[in-house]
């Protein structure tokens, strides 16, 4: 059984340690759940242990907007009050409020 406790909520919005993008979490995996392909594309002295929550992000940079998904240590609180402004966020969550996103759907 996986017994893990994420950091960040659903909503948050977060900035990665290393490279310069921040997103809204709107999903979380307990461990890490990708391909090996992708993992294995990661250098190995900056690759992340897979045993910790990875984040599903709508993410953007200065020049685009997709989706990103990022191990827990790679992630800090984002508390500059900016919202994010990838244009999937409508349709998963609410208006910005208070430095996060409320989700728009009830969860299982």
């Amino acid at each position: 059984m996986i017994r893990t406790r994420a950091k960040y909520f659903l909503g948050q919005v977060v900035r990665h340690k290393k490279h310069p993008f921040r997103g809204v979490i709107f999903d979380v995996d307990p461990e890490f759940a990708n391909t090996d392909e992708w993992y294995n594309a990661i250098p190995e002295d900056s690759r992340p242990i897979k045993d910790q929550p990875y984040y599903h992000l709508l993410a953007e940079n200065d020049q685009s907007y997709y989706v990103a998904y990022v191990s827990e240590q790679n992630l800090v609180a984002d508390y500059s009050g900016e919202p994010v402004d990838h244009p999937d966020i409508p349709d998963l969550f609410g208006p910005f409020t208070d430095g996060a996103y409320p989700l728009h759907f009830q969860l299982n």
